[in-house]
């Protein structure tokens, strides 16, 4: 597969999405985070994924205005949270990340979980805002398939994303879910992608990136992006950020691939979905 920094993957809405982004989950929002996400673009980073209970969408904004960058060339995610959900509520809190970005307009908005009772109301309200101009594209986040199912029956448009935790470490456990996803053309999204740190001194791992010539955390990465996800490693470290992105200089063998498609462990080093009505 060839790929590089400008490798992006083409959505259901019609948009494109960079296949690497920057997520900045846990990066604390100030000068330091603007800094940090400045930095990103200048190395290449052209898509920044952020959620309101992150508590960073300001910061991101102003890093988004104040790069240089056109905003066009750059895919600008956030989420909708549990406490916003509902018809009514999702619609002003979408309203409210667009104030706190201060952008005209949002690239891909998430429910960020599938929150029992209400995940179809709070579905129906991204399909309002979709047709309203200030969003190009809508999709969920932690959606098993049941949960998709669900919203495929009393909706009209197919989420065009779905963001769930994914590395090898739980690929075979979540394979049915990437696949229901493909086969209904909603695009894969991983995050937690470096397993949080949990498995980068895995022997296993650590001999394949010897093999090429590049850290653990380059490899799962790679492993991401010839599975065809769209990826998103997050770092508060502008050194481990550009490390991040120096995985197109090399590809990883079909027999190296199939072993690491076996890492699997069923883990699960975030929330696990599977567990929600």
């Amino acid at each position: 597969m060839k790929l590089n920094a400008d490798s992006k993957i083409l959505l259901n809405s019609g948009f494109e999405i960079p296949r690497l982004g920057l997520g900045v989950f846990q990066v604390v929002a100030g000068q330091y985070a603007k800094n940090l996400i400045m930095d990103a673009f200048k190395s290449g980073y052209r898509h920044i994924d952020t959620a309101k209970v992150y508590g960073n969408e300001r910061t991101v904004g102003e890093a988004v205005r104040q790069c240089g960058i056109p905003r066009e060339e750059i895919f600008v995610t956030t989420k909708l949270w549990n406490s916003d959900q509902g018809f009514d509520t999702s619609i002003s809190a979408f309203n409210e990340s667009l104030k706190q970005l201060g952008l005209d307009y949002i690239d891909l908005f998430l429910v960020h979980w599938p929150l029992e009772d209400v995940r179809v109301d709070s579905w129906k309200a991204l399909e309002t805002l979709y047709e309203g101009g200030s969003l190009r594209s809508i999709g969920v986040s932690n959606f098993m398939i049941d949960h998709l199912e669900e919203l495929i029956e009393q909706s009209s448009i197919i989420p065009a994303v779905n963001q769930v935790e994914l590395h090898p470490y739980n690929y075979q456990h979540r394979k049915d879910l990437v696949e229901f996803c493909q086969s209904i053309g909603t695009q894969v999204e991983a995050y937690a992608p470096l397993t949080r740190g949990q498995r980068l001194n895995d022997q296993k791992l650590v001999k394949k990136a010897e093999k090429y010539g590049k850290t653990p955390a380059q490899i799962l990465i790679r492993w991401s992006l010839q599975k065809d996800f769209i990826v998103i490693p997050k770092s508060a470290n502008i050194d481990r950020v550009e490390e991040n992105l120096k995985v197109f200089d090399f590809s990883i063998e079909s027999t190296d691939m199939d072993e690491i498609d076996h890492y699997n462990e069923d883990l699960i080093v975030c929330w696990n979905p599977a567990e929600v009505v």
